[in-house]
């Protein structure tokens, strides 16, 4: 009993000591666990805690933040929200529809006229950055034209015309409705980016050329190479800006004289963690680096969004080692974030779009590997994990009808489904609240259960930017 009390005290006397900060943030940087459950949460700090020997005992970083909330994340339509309307919730500050973008609810999903009125524009907290002349910058593991990243720049009644052929697919004019990349390339905020990095070169040339790594045709049709537009368009101004595509260049990049820089290093999604050539691709740590380094040069403060993309699709997958590996991922670029700046004057925000159906059974033991059984079934006799899903293509009966029981191989297999109980080709999300773990300036405003959509409210009022009520307005 001595132990426990003693570290109940501890934390009593850490929470005592917290101060409040309030001061305007010069920066904000936002971090985004797609998918990132609180049962994620639980389950990488624990999976974390089997590499370092402390199990249940471990922390993940931002468990370590000042404050923290939960967000409820249903969207304007549907219980469970998509990843598209989550992001114009947190980025813009106003819920909308299933599967769009940067548009109220007043939309109707895949009818392009809607993205052609600006009176249903929701504008982004790097919108507001960039009128208040402060840089802005994303970094993501997934395609820069995905519905997390678009979140920041692109007005789209559909998250799935990343460019022009798929606008096309579904028999609207892309010469009358931009499709994201484009909006990227030639719109505020996306063309005033000083840095863009992550996947999907593919929606950047024609389908006449060739990707320069995979060898694969581009997807555009209207044969515009937006890379080059977006170098054209930076030298016309008379900015230096580079372009690179795989690790070696973006760890050369000369960050003094480099005003702009994009880094577009897959064809689609970055691959992942536990696959991901070493030698070619860049880390999310590493990539979240530069990009502070590249950031911090304006003296104004900057936003900057980074998104752990893959952790939701080894969900969907039901492929859990995967999942918290990405986890743990994005857990590092917290922490060289935190090594990077002044919590005076930097809010560290991270949080979830959404949740998964993972669930943590019990009753394993204590120090249990997470990725391992925890018990045998009193109704079949059969080993049951720690870890499962409620739906998924991880659903397993076998020929005679009866549930699967994994072998020890499969545990250790990186691409193996955990069971789900109903089953799906794809997970889908869960409609539980995600967690929010805020540090920095005006982190107190955030200690309860709040709408998914006042996020980006808090974060402008301690930045002083936006339309909306602000700190530096109340001196």
């Amino acid at each position: 009993k001595a132990y426990w009390n003693k570290d109940a005290q501890d934390a009593l006397d850490k929470q005592l000591g917290i101060k409040l900060r309030e001061k305007q943030a010069k920066n904000v940087i936002f971090f985004l666990g797609d998918g990132m459950s609180l049962s994620t949460v639980t389950a990488a700090r624990i999976y974390k805690g089997g590499l370092t020997g402390k199990f249940e005992r471990e922390k993940i970083s931002w468990e370590e933040f000042d404050f923290a909330a939960l967000s409820k994340t249903y969207n304007t339509d549907k219980q469970v929200t998509d990843s598209a309307a989550s992001a114009t919730a947190y980025l813009t500050g106003v819920k909308t529809n299933q599967g769009v973008i940067g548009l109220d609810a007043n939309t109707v999903r895949t009818n392009c006229s809607y993205q052609l009125d600006e009176s249903l524009f929701t504008y982004s907290i790097a919108h507001w950055f960039q009128e208040a002349g402060r840089s802005t910058g994303v970094v993501t593991s997934t395609r820069v034209t995905h519905a997390t990243p678009a979140g920041t720049y692109a007005h789209v009644a559909d998250r799935d015309w990343e460019n022009d052929s798929d606008v096309v697919h579904d028999r609207e004019d892309p010469e009358i409705c931009d499709d994201i990349a484009e909006q990227l390339v030639f719109r505020e905020p996306g063309k005033n980016f000083k840095v863009i990095m992550g996947g999907g070169r593919r929606g950047f040339f024609p389908e006449e050329a060739l990707d320069i790594e995979d060898g694969i045709p581009g997807e555009r049709e209207d044969g515009k190479h937006l890379i080059t537009d977006w170098l054209d368009d930076k030298a016309s101004q008379g900015a230096t800006a580079s372009y690179v595509w795989n690790r070696d260049d973006l760890l050369a990049v000369d960050i003094r004289n480099t005003d702009y820089l994009m880094g577009l290093f897959s064809y689609t999604h970055l691959d992942t963690v536990l696959t991901r050539d070493a030698e070619m691709d860049p880390t999310l740590p590493e990539m979240t680096k530069v990009a502070i380094e590249m950031l911090t040069k304006d003296e104004n403060g900057f936003f900057l969004l980074v998104e752990g993309g893959r952790i939701d699709h080894m969900h969907h997958a039901n492929q859990i080692r995967q999942s918290l590996a990405e986890t743990l991922d994005m857990e590092e670029a917290v922490s060289m974030a935190l090594s990077m700046t002044d919590p005076e004057e930097t809010i560290i925000l991270v949080t979830a779009d959404h949740g998964h159906t993972l669930t943590i059974t019990g009753y394993a033991d204590r120090n249990t590997d997470i990725l391992d059984f925890a018990g045998i079934s009193d109704l079949d006799d059969r080993r049951y994990t720690i870890l499962d899903y409620g739906s998924g293509p991880g659903y397993h009966i076998t020929e005679d009808g009866k549930r699967y029981e994994p072998t020890e191989e499969d545990l250790k297999d990186i691409n193996f489904r955990y069971a789900s109980a109903a089953p799906k080709h794809s997970v889908t999300h869960d409609g539980t609240d995600v967690g929010i773990w805020v540090n920095g300036p005006f982190a107190h405003l955030f200690t309860g259960v709040y709408e998914e959509n006042y996020i980006p409210h808090a974060l402008a009022y301690a930045a002083c930017v936006g339309t909306g009520r602000t700190f530096c307005d109340e001196k």
